[in-house]
């Protein structure tokens, strides 16, 4: 008498995966803004998911490795975009940043991103790895390709000066100060992170292109 064979249990299916995963990286974030790095507990973050503890570190090992997967969940797409796309044949790289960098803009605060920022300065000093950490997904890929647009535009003629090719910050400076202004006193006088950004942009492509149509 042949004995069939044992049925294999099957795991969850990708799709679910990424629902669960996807509910994890909400409620972190949702975790570390209401009360700070130092504060978040892993068990309250599967709660808040809806989540056995257990199956939040089937999928992030520590708070440090969630936090990552937040971060990453936030500036990867933006980050992908600037570093893998360029400008238009014909097109200024001024005109290329603001296509490109107007709608993370516009969202900076909807989206979250400017409160992580916020948060890393305030712990950042406590808790080294989150700085160095942001230092590693978002500075250092970030002003890699500030760089090489930079150096496209001096080959252009696009620049005021070498300012920008010595200092990649210099672009999103009024940016991280936009930022850093709101979350103290946006209340009473906000910047608008747009507007500042597109000032700094006159101040370093004095040779402007043509400007894309606002949507």
């Amino acid at each position: 008498m042949e004995v069939a064979p044992a049925r294999r249990s099957r795991g969850p299916s990708p799709e679910r995966t990424a629902r669960t995963r996807a509910a994890i990286l909400a409620a972190a974030l949702d975790e570390f803004l209401d009360g700070g790095f130092a504060a978040t507990r892993m068990a309250d973050v599967a709660a808040r998911a809806g989540l056995a503890k257990g199956t939040l570190y089937l999928h992030f090992a520590d708070k440090e490795a969630l936090f990552e997967g937040v971060l990453r969940g936030l500036v990867e797409a933006p980050l992908a975009g600037l570093a893998a796309a360029a400008p238009a044949e014909g097109e200024a790289v001024r005109d290329f940043l603001l296509r490109v960098l107007r709608p993370v803009l516009r969202d900076m605060e909807a989206s979250r991103r400017g409160a992580v920022i916020r948060l890393v300065v305030a712990e950042g000093g406590r808790f080294p790895a989150i700085a160095a950490m942001y230092r590693r997904i978002v500075i250092a890929p970030g002003l890699a390709a500030i760089g090489a647009l930079a150096a496209r535009a001096a080959a252009a003629g696009e620049l005021r000066g070498e300012a920008l090719l010595r200092h990649p910050p210099l672009l999103v400076a009024p940016v991280v100060l936009a930022v850093l202004w709101n979350g103290l006193f946006a209340a009473g006088d906000p910047m608008d992170a747009e507007a500042m950004f597109e000032a700094q942009l006159d101040l370093l492509f004095p040779v402007r292109g043509s400007h894309p149509a606002e949507t």
